[in-house]
């Protein structure tokens, strides 16, 4: 079975940027919709953006402009690219597949974003 891995979270100040990357062990060819998720302190997960193998996309509407997912089937990585970050973005952030699979949700990558 394919296992997620997350990376490329830290701790960056207001208004900065990071990339995340969610690394398939297997092909996720097969897999149409991949999202990113994230656990914000005292919040449920919540669904940030999806991407589908056909390229359409979705966005939470308290991202919509400042952050881009994208996908690299050759390399069988999900991207979150994240700018102008807020303190409220600050949490784990996840991939996982849409709608999601217990199986597949792993660590997550923190991000910290400081005022």
């Amino acid at each position: 079975q394919v296992q997620l891995v997350e990376s490329g979270g830290g701790l960056v100040q207001t208004g900065g940027s990071l990339r995340l990357s969610c690394a398939a062990s297997g092909s996720i060819l097969s897999i149409n919709v991949m999202g990113w998720y994230r656990q914000t302190p005292g919040k449920q997960r919540e669904l940030v953006a999806f991407i589908r193998t056909s390229g359409n996309t979705y966005y939470a509407d308290s991202v919509k402009g400042r952050f881009t997912i994208s996908r690299d089937n050759a390399k069988n990585t999900v991207y979150l690219q994240m700018n102008s970050l807020k303190p409220e973005d600050t949490g784990v952030y996840y991939c996982n597949t849409l709608p999601v699979h217990g199986i597949y949700w792993g660590q997550g990558t923190q991000v910290t974003v400081s005022s």
